[in-house]
């Protein structure tokens, strides 16, 4: 039995929609970024030691875990940046050369 053209074309749009309501790995065991603790907030404070460093990977990383935050970004001058604040985030702000000119929550 053959499949008419209309037939077989709704049931390819009926797949691909589908598809699209996947997510690939989000929150799904193995993905790259679980879901946050609830418990983990920013205390800047404890990132202000990065002041003055190059904000490479090690500096930042070591900031966002003094801080006791779930995740950081280092915000460069000029860059466009979400504005939601999130308690759980430190953000260090960056001088053109890289140098962390300061540490805040958000």
């Amino acid at each position: 039995m053959f499949l008419k053209p209309i037939m077989v074309s709704a049931t390819l749009a009926g797949l691909v929609a589908l598809t699209g309501c996947t997510s690939p790995g989000g929150n799904q065991p193995g993905s790259p970024m679980p879901p946050p603790p609830p418990t983990a907030v920013c205390n800047a404070q404890g990132a202000e030691f990065a002041v003055g460093k190059t904000a490479g990977t090690s500096v930042v990383e070591e900031a966002r875990q003094r801080s006791g935050s779930y995740i950081a970004r280092v915000l460069r001058p000029g860059q466009m940046v979400t504005m939601e604040f999130n308690a759980q985030r430190l953000n260090l702000d960056v001088n053109a050369a890289g140098v962390v000119t300061g540490v805040r929550c958000g």
